[in-house]
């Protein structure tokens, strides 16, 4: 699993509360961090902000439709927009949460989708 968001506090908040609940994690603070860092391959899942300082998530999360390698994403923002909540959820996403959410929405968003939680996400 894949935590990409520019807020340090809430990426640490993320790492905390997946790790805490059986998750293997790896966390960006951008999204071309995330393309040269991450083996998104073997990523089941992204917990992606929208709001990004230079590619947006959902520019990332269409770069990576386009290259085949796009794992189910989940939607964060501390925006209350929602012509951008429409665009996300047409998108596709597994789920779009508001900041600040409550931890069991997230871990509920997670647990729908089809893989083991514990069980490695990324590789090497």
């Amino acid at each position: 699993m894949a935590v990409v968001d520019d807020d340090r506090s809430m990426r640490r908040s993320m790492e905390r509360l997946l790790g805490a609940n059986g998750f293997s994690i790896a966390s960006y603070a951008s999204a071309e961090d995330f393309l040269q860092s991450a083996k998104t391959t073997v990523i089941r899942c992204i917990v992606l902000d929208i709001h990004l300082g230079g590619m947006s998530g959902i520019e990332l999360w269409q770069y990576l439709k386009q290259k085949g390698g796009s794992p189910p994403v989940i939607f964060i923002t501390a925006s209350d927009d929602e012509t951008l909540q429409s665009e996300a959820v047409k998108a596709g996403c597994v789920a779009y949460l508001q900041k600040p959410f409550r931890a069991d929405l997230l871990i509920g968003a997670i647990n729908s989708l089809p893989f083991v939680p514990g069980k490695p996400d990324l590789e090497g």
